[in-house]
């Protein structure tokens, strides 16, 4: 579970901008997470939900998260498609050429102080 990972990382990440900043305490952090990285959402939420109780800062926050789509681009017929509809195959040429632009990601988008 490579979900309590990204939290551990996340937190010092948010322990750093709090104190850059003075924060005491963290209302919600939205993440925008990829469609195609492999982050179980619930796993992340429950990995979220456990470390919060140790942590001062995140005690009483809330986790947000979006979904980027993953969008794979053929080089063959210099198409974009859904990656998690088609994989890996072009649906336009059938081609293998292909690499994902986007939907990989995981990132904070915001963070509300308390």
């Amino acid at each position: 579970m490579h979900e309590l990972g990204i939290i551990v990382h996340i937190s010092k990440t948010l322990e750093d901008i709090a104190k850059e900043n003075q924060l005491t305490e963290i209302g919600s952090v939205t993440l925008e997470i990829g469609e195609a990285s492999g982050i179980v959402f619930e796993y992340l939420e429950d990995c979220w939900n456990y470390f919060k109780e140790k942590s001062d800062l995140l005690k009483n926050s809330e986790l947000k998260m979006e979904v980027i789509s993953g969008i794979t681009f053929c080089e063959d017929c210099k198409q974009t498609y859904e990656t998690v509809t088609y994989g890996k195959e072009c649906p336009y040429c059938k081609g293998g050429n292909t690499f994902l632009v986007q939907g990989n990601e995981c990132n904070i988008k915001e963070i509300e102080a308390c």
